[in-house]
């Protein structure tokens, strides 16, 4: 697998196409670029009839550069590396750093195309990508590209792994308040995606991930726990308190209870004055319910509750 930078300087893992799916697109493209090259070659032929040889010979030459060579160069910098071989196959070509190529880039991938793979029958060019370790073929090594799978089958859940048993409940007394929710997403597309990253990637990214949400909540950073299984039991007493408020608060409204019309007091009571009818009605009306849903909430705030 190679480590690759979008333009966003977002760090992805993708992986590099092999021989069998290049070799495929290649004879996809070949197979097109063949078929247009003997096509424009009848017509032509029937325009060039009442031309000499050495005419006949010189547009021969030409064609053979402009559709053989200069067609595969024009799609290539037109579609930014995606040939109808290669987008068949899910395949695109990129710059060693991730970017997408430019002319220069398809100039010299055609010019050495037309050497280890339409002169050669592509003996050269699939003994490089054997060889190398990308599966790069000599116009790749030139041009500073690479071929990559854009199609990386990936498991259709969503979930947020859960985190090791032991570890479940261990940081009831954090303080999550000020992790910002950019944070909390950016953490969960870590953790929903992990097992598609490489290994060193992914330990490198769940580092850097900890290390800000340590920062964020200002505790020292665990010793002996993996990066990712802090995250992940993190995440999970996160959802843990929001699902405690949740239940607090529906528990708190239900033994409420319906308010009286007018929210007068009880028949053998003062009459309140008009400015304390809402808050003595809802002080009245919420008892110990309200009790939970606050303690709840401190709870959710990341302090220890009152012994």
């Amino acid at each position: 697998m190679s480590e690759l930078v979008t333009g966003d300087a977002v760090v992805l893992e993708l992986r590099p196409a092999r021989l069998p799916s290049r070799a495929l697109a290649a004879a996809i493209d070949l197979a097109v670029v063949f078929c247009v090259f003997m096509l424009v070659s009848v017509v032509v032929g029937i325009a060039s009839v009442t031309l000499d040889e050495a005419a006949v010979a010189a547009i021969g030459v030409a064609l053979f550069l402009l559709v053989l060579i200069g067609g595969p160069i024009a799609v290539e910098t037109l579609s930014h590396g995606r040939s109808l071989g290669k987008l068949a196959c899910g395949l695109r070509v990129v710059r060693d750093d991730g970017g997408p190529i430019r002319f220069r880039h398809a100039l010299v991938r055609g010019a050495m195309g037309a050497v280890e793979i339409l002169m050669t029958f592509g003996v050269v060019a699939s003994i490089a990508s054997l060889v190398s370790a990308r599966g790069r073929r000599l116009g790749d090594v030139f041009a500073g590209t690479l071929v990559i799978r854009e199609r990386v089958t990936v498991k259709r859940s969503v979930a947020v792994p859960p985190p090791p048993p032991w570890l479940v409940g261990r940081f009831s007394q954090l303080d999550l308040s000020a992790v910002p929710d950019e944070l909390w997403l950016a953490i969960r597309q870590y953790l929903t995606r992990m097992h598609q990253l490489d290994p060193g990637v992914g330990r490198s990214m769940a580092g850097r991930l900890a290390d800000e949400l340590v920062a964020r909540t200002g505790i020292a950073t665990p010793q002996g726990i993996p990066a990712a299984a802090f995250l992940a039991a993190v995440v999970h007493e996160r959802q843990a308190r929001d699902a405690r408020r949740v239940f607090s608060g529906a528990r708190g409204a239900s033994s409420a209870g319906p308010v009286p019309a007018g929210g007068a007091a009880g028949p053998a009571g003062p009459v309140a004055p008009a400015g304390s009818v809402g808050s003595g009605t809802s002080a009245g009306a919420a008892g110990p319910g309200a009790e939970e849903q606050k303690g709840s909430a401190g709870s959710s705030a990341g302090f220890a509750p009152p012994g």
